[in-house]
């Protein structure tokens, strides 16, 4: 591989040339090597076919090189190899751009990860072995649901892993994972789960209670401000009662505790991964999922069907996930989403192809952060400063006004078939979420919290569009839309109130561009915001409470009503303490409420007057993309939303 860096470096120095005059002092600069190093290297090449070289006699005397293969067929051999190999793909992929034109290169690659990816069969002892290849955007550093934050992750270890219950079809049905059977007592403080019978494991052993005993004794001893820490804490004891019944105490019914047990947060994960019943020390993930970690090396996943898997063998026999560190247009490319897209299908296409995430959006907001001394606590102050941002448009897209339907976000997604996409997946035409948040373990989340993320549906007041910013149901109110877009008030209609006022933004660095919009348009009426931009492990410290604004993003997926809890357990920190008060009371009916939509109902209230105080604003939403397979059969969704391998299959050939 390190051949091809060095001829992508010589291409890449002389351009399009396909022939030059060059002294070996000159070529021994470009490569960074001695002059014996540099004819070494030239040697390689000319053996390989790529240049031919024809020396001059004499120190100092211009030899003639020519180039006979194009940079792109060898930067494609590199990363080829590297699959070979099964290692180092993401380096190789790194060395290209490092050394090749990225806009010369990336129809080429864009075309490679075309043939490469989607489904491929072969034969091997009689059989055929379906694989289904995907290319991701984010490198995956674990799997383990106590610290994975990435989408990506989240997707492989839903495969992997498995909970003691899952969400049903529905959404809001809990039905049997691990666990067979479940029964509370009357407190609903004493919940007990009676886990089937001989479940596998990937490396051959049993699962047993003790292992749900270890799985949460882990998430309990996590520290405190973690994404969902609020049901955890409420845990005051879990107890293996014998091999198969596992009792689980809380300190107060909570009627969302079931919920998060469907989360992949709340995965099994087995004590002492190395044991198996062969005795041998295996340093893979182990779980009990329909797929097993067969490789895990830089760049280069492999999941294979376990099939001994309790509800049944997985369709697929292999799939190869493949980190792909690469963008067409890297300064403007939506680094928020994982998986590689493609443009949009044509239309006549559509039918052959399947979605691989439900329905999702992002919405991007600001909260104040009032319990601070200082000019927010007005609420006058507040009302002027929303009013200057109304209704902003995503970074690096054109103005919403062009949406004639008013739709806050991205306006190749929501209603405009064709995307400009990145690097192609034949399999992947959109993404799966935001940066850090993964379905439940994300780490990074609402303000403050620790993969806080919540609906972006939670600000809905009755009566009002979902999808726009500003104060719902009041067309007064400045941030409403109108026919041609959303309402910027004129320097005349905000207060002097802002002279002169000073602000700062907290975010984190993925949503840096959305603040420097606010902070843009707060300078059109004369008030100077600083952005404070700090990781998210940091932005959960005194960054947030220092601030007077926090930018940040809700995601709504199936565990809406969760996320919506911790987000609010959040804000409740920044707020008066009067506010705080109420904010809590609501909380506590919600998790002693069983009844779904009457927890909706009351998250509502907390969204409407949050809104109305100006205490919380929409900057806009866009939905999440959705991303295809092409033909493949048996759809169908996980607990956590994402599409569920084990149903996935392809027809074979007659």
């Amino acid at each position: 591989m390190k051949l091809h860096g060095q001829y992508m470096r010589m291409r890449a120095h002389y351009g399009s040339e396909g022939e030059v005059s060059v002294t070996l002092d000159e070529l021994a600069e470009v490569l960074g090597c001695t002059h014996r190093n540099a004819l070494n290297v030239l040697g390689k090449m000319a053996r390989s076919g790529w240049v031919s070289w024809t020396p001059s006699r004499g120190r100092g005397r211009r030899s003639r090189l020519c180039f006979l293969t194009p940079r792109d067929d060898v930067a494609i051999q590199s990363v080829m190899q590297a699959m070979g190999r099964r290692d180092a793909v993401t380096s190789a992929i790194e060395q290209i751009r490092s050394h090749a034109g990225v806009s010369a290169l990336h129809d080429t690659l864009q075309s490679w990860l075309l043939a490469y990816s989607g489904h491929h069969a072969e034969m091997r002892r009689d059989r055929v072995i379906d694989t289904l290849r995907l290319p991701i955007r984010q490198p995956l550093h674990t799997i383990d649901p106590l610290n994975m934050n990435l989408l990506a992750e989240s997707f492989v270890s839903s495969h992997v892993y498995d909970g003691l219950v899952r969400t049903g079809g529905g959404g809001e049905e809990i039905v049997p994972g691990l666990a067979h059977a479940w029964e509370t007592d009357g407190t609903r403080t004493s919940w007990t789960f009676h886990l089937r019978k001989e479940v596998l494991l990937h490396n051959a052993a049993i699962l047993d209670a003790d292992d749900v005993v270890h799985s949460f004794s882990r998430l309990i001893r996590m520290p405190r401000g973690r994404l969902y820490s609020f049901i955890l804490r409420d845990i005051v004891e879990v107890k293996a009662l014998n091999r198969l019944t596992v009792s689980i105490r809380l300190k107060t019914p909570n009627e969302l505790f079931l919920s998060f047990l469907c989360t992949s947060r709340a995965a099994v994960v087995p004590r002492e991964p190395e044991r198996s019943l062969e005795g041998r020390f295996v340093t893979k993930p182990v779980g009990t999922g329909p797929f097993k970690v067969a490789e895990w090396n830089d760049g280069f996943y492999v999941l294979e069907a376990f099939p001994h898997y309790f509800q049944g063998r997985a369709q697929l026999d292999r799939v190869e996930i493949l980190h792909v560190p690469w963008d067409a247009e890297p300064d403007v490319a939506d680094a928020e989403f994982p998986f590689h897209i493609i443009q949009n299908p044509r239309p006549e296409e559509s039918a052959s192809l399947s979605r691989i995430h439900t329905e999702t959006s992002v919405r991007k907001f600001l909260t104040c952060n009032t319990k601070k001394a200082g000019p927010l606590s007005d609420p006058a102050v507040r009302a002027d400063v929303m009013s200057c941002l109304g209704r902003l448009d995503e970074p690096g897209h054109g103005s919403a006004a062009h949406d004639p339907d008013g739709v806050t976000g991205d306006p190749g997604i929501s209603s405009d078939p064709g995307i400009s996409g990145t690097v192609g997946n034949p399999g992947i035409h959109g993404d799966l979420g935001v940066p850090g948040t993964v379905g439940a373990p994300g780490d990074i989340g609402g303000p403050g919290s620790d993969g806080t993320t919540g609906n972006p549906g939670a600000f809905d007041v009755p009566g009002s569009d979902p999808r726009v910013s500003g104060v719902p149901g009041d067309s007064g109110i400045p941030g409403n839309p109108t026919p041609s877009g959303s309402y910027r008030p004129a320097a005349s209609e905000v207060s002097g109130s802002l002279s002169g006022l000073s602000l700062r933004i907290a975010t984190i660095p993925q949503y840096a561009a959305d603040a420097g919009l606010v902070a843009a348009r707060l300078s059109e009426r004369g008030v100077a915001a600083e952005i404070v931009s700090v990781p998210p492990e940091e932005f959960k410290g005194p960054v947030r409470m220092e601030a007077d604004l926090i930018l940040f993003a809700l995601v709504r997926d199936r565990d809406e009503q969760l996320r919506l809890f911790d987000l609010y357990q959040t804000l409740a920190e920044h707020v008066t303490l009067q506010t705080r008060a109420e904010i809590e009371a609501e909380l506590h009916l919600i998790a002693r409420e069983p009844g779904h939509a009457a927890r909706a109902e009351t998250f509502h209230r907390i969204e409407g007057r949050l809104i109305r105080e100006r205490e919380l604003h929409i900057l806009y939403e866009k939905p999440v993309e959705t991303a295809y397979l092409p033909s493949i059969r048996g759809v169908r969704f996980n607990s956590q939303g994402w599409i569920d391998l084990r149903h996935v299959w392809f027809p074979q050939p007659c």
